[in-house]
């Protein structure tokens, strides 16, 4: 499916005007600006650092780690870049780890959000805590991924999404087509960043849409302890780097 950049964006902008107008019929009365104290050295109490909470396509607002996301996420298994299937909470079982979750592997805004957390490692390194990107995807996306951003971190494919539907991740068209995320993808393509249109387009992204939102956790030592969680309210959705840093480092 041959279409230029420009076609694509102008496109991608004619799609937000119209998401506008349908948005301002869905659930007016729930707030996007809502907030809930989430950040804590210890999970279990709650401090003063807010993150906005998760919203779903319907505009519900979703929760965020209960005991029902715990059992979930003990079931999850991802994938490394050789094939090997990894039970998620072994990522941070015995270390401290930033999880950034992608919306797929050829994402443009997915491959700023590694670049963006990526520029960060070495004071994620100076503190003992890993750099971890899960996108949901095949094991050869993930490698094409790998190949093509040089990601200095760790990259595992998750097929069956399950870690975004354990997680209670949005996922829907009117998350993805927003005002702002087409104005983001405008700014990145002048910063010389590229959607992979082969990647977007295999099976495993189109079967679901290409519609699903992503986020970003930091967990562990230990499988239940997770201090931090971001949950991308539309695409492009990067929370501050000072936030992740605090919850990761400090």
């Amino acid at each position: 499916m041959a279409c230029s950049s420009s076609t694509l964006i102008s496109n991608s902008l004619h799609i937000n005007q119209i998401t506008i107008h349908n948005r301002l019929h869905v659930s007016p009365s729930v707030s996007l600006n809502q907030k809930l104290p989430i950040y804590s050295k210890n999970p279990l109490k709650l401090s003063t650092t807010t993150i906005p909470f998760a919203s779903g396509s319907a505009g519900v607002e979703s929760p965020l780690i209960s005991e029902d996301t715990s059992s979930s996420l003990d079931l999850v298994k991802v994938f490394d870049l050789e094939g090997n299937g990894i039970p998620i909470s072994d990522l941070w079982k015995d270390r401290k780890a930033v999880v950034a979750f992608a919306r797929h592997f050829g994402c443009v805004l997915c491959r700023k959000r590694a670049d963006y957390l990526a520029s960060k490692k070495d004071i994620m390194d100076a503190s003992g805590v890993a750099l971890v990107l899960i996108g949901p995807g095949n094991i050869d996306q993930a490698k094409s991924f790998a190949e093509q951003t040089k990601f200095k971190g760790e990259i595992y494919a998750d097929p069956a999404q399950s870690s975004y539907e354990a997680l209670r991740f949005v996922s829907g068209v009117l998350t993805t087509f927003t005002p702002k995320a087409g104005l983001k993808i405008i700014e990145l393509y002048m910063e010389g960043y590229r959607q992979d249109w082969k990647l977007s387009f295999e099976k495993d992204t189109v079967s679901r849409g290409g519609w699903q939102q992503g986020g970003i956790i930091v967990a562990g030592p230990g499988k239940g302890n997770i201090s931090y969680i971001h949950k991308d309210k539309e695409a492009g959705d990067d929370p501050e780097i000072e936030d992740i840093l605090k919850a990761c480092c400090s």
